[in-house]
């Protein structure tokens, strides 16, 4: 089942945190929920008018981002999900993850307010219309594979590519290493199952039980383990040409893909080399 695997302890597919871009992306949705202060005699907070979910985020952080644009307590929107008749497909066994699609959604429509099943339901709605178009399912098709399946894996890009050229890259790697029977080993799946970012994953973090371990586990997780847009999705059912099964992002704009083990192991050292001489990020 480990066909030509070498052992875990020497490979690092994408030893590459997310730190960065959802910090980013929460600078991107906090500017469309934040509440600026308007001087009138008094103070009086100025309702928001549209909510930013940024390509990427989890399903936890579309939740707290609704619950923040709606002024409402902690942990309301998803308490709110076994209430809600989100279409969403069979596969995806009541989770939205996934089908939140990234986007720009209004707060108020119509002298009507917004509410979490309004806008939930909008982000599912928005997904499923660019999902089921031609070019997603006949992409999905096209690889042997459905559309949840396809979402899954541009979840997966989302989260490792460090940019949109590479989006195609890394979905080829993902492909080549299920043909080949080979664990995808990809640090977002971790990550995703320990509700982290992060730099590195450890030893003893491959070891975790939990089926978003893709360290331990082969084939796909079994949900999407973010919100992919677009670019993602195009390259998830339309993934670049290349033997790649490995890849390491050495420094910004330097991600390297090799079909070569040995090649690979150069382009870690490097990477290592590079995080030991710069310091270590926030955490």
């Amino acid at each position: 089942m480990y066909l030509n695997t070498p052992p875990r302890s020497t490979i690092r597919l994408t030893p590459r945190g997310r730190m960065a871009l959802i910090a980013a992306g929460a600078v991107v949705a906090g500017t469309a929920v934040a509440v600026p202060l308007l001087v009138m005699g008094e103070e009086e907070a100025a309702r928001p008018t549209s909510l930013v979910i940024p390509e990427g985020w989890r399903a936890s952080q579309v939740y707290a981002a609704v619950d923040k644009a709606l002024a409402l307590p902690s942990g309301t929107t998803k308490k709110s999900l076994a209430k809600l008749d989100l279409k969403l497909p069979n596969d995806a066994d009541g989770n939205p993850e996934g089908y939140l699609f990234p986007a720009t959604y209004p707060l108020e429509e119509n002298g009507k307010k917004a509410t979490p099943d309004s806008l939930l339901s909008a982000m599912v709605d928005t997904a499923n219309k660019k999902f089921s178009g031609a070019p997603i399912a006949a992409g999905a098709q096209r690889n042997a594979m459905n559309v949840y399946q396809a979402v899954t894996i541009a979840s997966i890009v989302q989260a490792e590519a460090a940019t949109k050229a590479d989006m195609g890259k890394v979905a080829r790697v993902i492909f080549n290493r299920l043909e080949r029977g080979m664990p995808l080993q990809m640090d977002s799946t971790i990550n995703y199952a320990l509700n982290r970012s992060t730099l590195r994953t450890t030893e003893a973090d491959t070891r975790i039980e939990s089926p978003y371990n893709s360290y331990q586990r082969m084939g796909l997780p079994p949900t999407p383990i973010d919100n992919p847009g677009d670019d993602a999705m195009r390259a998830a059912t339309s993934p670049a040409a290349g033997d790649w099964l490995y890849f390491v992002t050495v420094k910004p704009g330097d991600t390297r893909f090799t079909a070569d083990y040995a090649e690979h192991q150069r382009n870690v050292a490097e990477f290592n080399a590079q995080q030991k001489a710069s310091p270590k990020p926030a955490k």
